[in-house]
């Protein structure tokens, strides 16, 4: 096991989250975007974006292994990887009743994204937590380590 382990794990974390912030914010610009993509010769609005993260070596059963001494200790993941970004299809639109709006229906509502600013803060909120607490723990590794050096002084 390397020293650097703890500090890769912590950085492929604070990666992660980045990425995760920036979809959230990308969801929150995109809040009142009536045209997001072309479907079907029709102009949809834009879909909320979700991250899904897992570990980096994915399953639970090798860590574990790993962990209670197996021969092959290389074979345990270390960190966290996104996955995949996808659209959230199971949200409906929403509807929004403005006849003067150029994307409005034959009974004047609009296709607004399925985007809901709350849900957005709060996912934001949880994924600045989340890098914070990387950051602690990446800080507090650089502080073992300096004291290890300072050690063999």
């Amino acid at each position: 096991m390397s020293i650097f382990h703890s500090l890769n794990t912590s950085a492929s974390a604070l990666t992660a989250q980045r990425l995760r912030m920036d979809v959230i914010s990308s969801n929150m610009a995109n809040i009142e975007t009536s045209r997001g993509k072309m479907v079907d010769g029709e102009w949809q609005p834009y879909r909320r974006k979700t991250v899904s993260l897992q570990p980096a070596e994915g399953r639970f059963s090798s860590m574990l292994q790993a962990a209670m001494g197996s021969r092959d200790r290389g074979a345990a993941g270390y960190g966290v990887t996104v996955s995949r970004i996808q659209e959230d299809v199971e949200t409906p639109f929403k509807l929004v009743f403005d006849p003067t709006h150029p994307d409005a229906n034959e009974e004047g509502y609009v296709q607004m994204p399925n985007v809901d600013p709350l849900r957005e803060m709060i996912d934001l909120m949880s994924a600045t937590r989340s890098y914070e607490a990387n950051v602690t723990v990446l800080n507090a590794n650089k502080a073992m380590l300096m004291k290890a050096l300072e050690i063999g002084k």
